[in-house]
């Protein structure tokens, strides 16, 4: 099995020298541990994971104790199971006041784990890590996704082109690193041990009932969804659960790091005429298994075509923001008449409206939606339509062409 370099890595280095704890979270088998561990080559770091019984007994009933045992420099696997550490390990680094002496992992999302923040505010680095990006598989580099002529043409350097098929491709194998990486060749079988060995597990430690069939069900339902606005309703329909047990379950789809929400753009001129925010799968592969496309060719000219695209994009965007270690800043908008931009990207004062489409040829027709932006408090700059098209190209002066494998 090939160890993929992952774009994060970088990251951790740095802010192992600053921060005296280092948190990376992030769903199941997305290879956090994998990453840290090679890091570790060399190093006079200790490890402990409390997927072990017997750690996380200790760890839970006498904490001080288990940092005896384990002192640092140590990586602590899996720590949202003994959120007692939390209190020790400040009152260590306030004592001891060293960079790098904890990295911790978690397969929970750090803004949603409880106890971190309270604890550990000021003393920690906390990081995302998400199943592989497209960079990170063509051996490309991590700068977040912008609208920058020059980064762009720098990005083709160092990714692989693809074609339609060749994205389809992409998107139904998904981009966990088991697959990827050729330890699991089946990705259908790889999905289904997943939901059962580790989804469904860690839903358990969230929520104490749970029935596996109506959650599969439930997830299912999220899966067909995917790209559209939430609709809880809906959701609750499909999955037969109530409306109270659908948004405790997305909530702890959200908190694994499965799904994540684009938001309504508005600011104090352009009023939010809608508040329900759009959903997404981190990894689109999961998605297809879960809504029974066979292959890669049936998914490209089904129903589902469209939305799934547009979640692998901004996936794709979303993860070259968290790769490098930085807070995206991306959100949808929609107006009362219904006209929708797909992506409105926030960054250094501007805002990039951005449309999604499966055309290799764009036209000026479809960026006359980016005017929606014009009363905005925040200036609008350049617009770009991401699609099918094989080469970076322009619409106009202030509108690209840019090529999914480019992401």
């Amino acid at each position: 099995m090939n160890y993929i370099i992952r774009n994060l890595e970088g990251v951790v280095i740095q802010v192992t020298k600053e921060y005296p704890v280092v948190l990376v979270t992030g769903p199941r088998q997305v290879g956090k541990t994998t990453m840290l561990k090679k890091l570790m080559e060399g190093t006079d770091r200790g490890y402990v994971t409390l997927d072990d019984l017997n750690e996380r007994s200790i760890a839970k009933t006498d904490p001080e104790l288990f940092l005896q045992l384990h002192k640092p420099p140590v990586l602590i696997d899996e720590v949202q199971y003994a959120p007692e550490l939390f209190t020790y390990i400040k009152i260590h680094v306030d004592r001891n006041h060293e960079p790098g002496a904890f990295w911790l992992t978690g397969s929970q999302v750090f803004k949603l784990m409880q106890g971190v923040r309270e604890s550990l505010a000021g003393r920690v680095a906390a990081l995302s890590l998400t199943s592989l990006s497209q960079a990170e598989i063509s051996g490309g580099g991590m700068e977040p996704f912008t609208l920058d002529i020059e980064a762009l043409s720098a990005r083709k350097a160092n990714r692989k082109q693809a074609d339609a098929r060749g994205i389809f491709e992409r998107i139904y194998r998904g981009s966990m690193p088991a697959i990827v990486s050729g330890a699991n060749s089946n990705s259908q079988i790889f999905y289904s041990s997943y939901l059962t060995t580790y989804i469904e597990r860690d839903v358990r430690e969230l929520s104490d009932a749970i029935d596996s069939f109506k959650f599969l069900r439930f997830i299912t339902a999220v899966a067909a969804r995917c790209g559209q606005m939430l609709n809880v309703a809906d959701i609750a329909r499909d999955a037969d659960i109530n409306q109270t047990q659908t948004k405790n379950w997305l909530g702890i789809l959200e908190t694994l790091g499965i799904i994540f929400y684009l938001h309504p753009y508005s600011n104090n001129l352009l009023k939010r005429l809608v508040k329900t925010p759009k959903l997404y799968f981190y990894d689109t592969g999961l998605v297809c298994y879960l809504t029974k496309w066979s292959n890669a060719e049936t998914l490209e000219s089904g129903a589902m075509n469209g939305a799934i695209l547009e979640n692998y994009v901004v996936a794709e965007i979303m993860k070259t923001y968290l790769n490098s270690g930085k807070e995206p800043y991306l959100y949808y908008y929609r107006n009362k008449d219904a006209k929708e931009i797909d992506i409105v990207l926030e960054h250094d004062g501007v805002l990039n409206p951005i449309e999604i489409k499966k055309t290799s040829n764009p036209g000026t027709e479809l960026i006359k939606i980016f005017d929606l932006l014009d009363k905005s408090s925040t200036p609008r700059s350049k617009g770009a339509v991401i699609c099918m098209k094989p080469e970076l190209g322009a619409i106009n002066r202030d509108n690209y062409i840019v090529p999914i494998w480019m992401i």
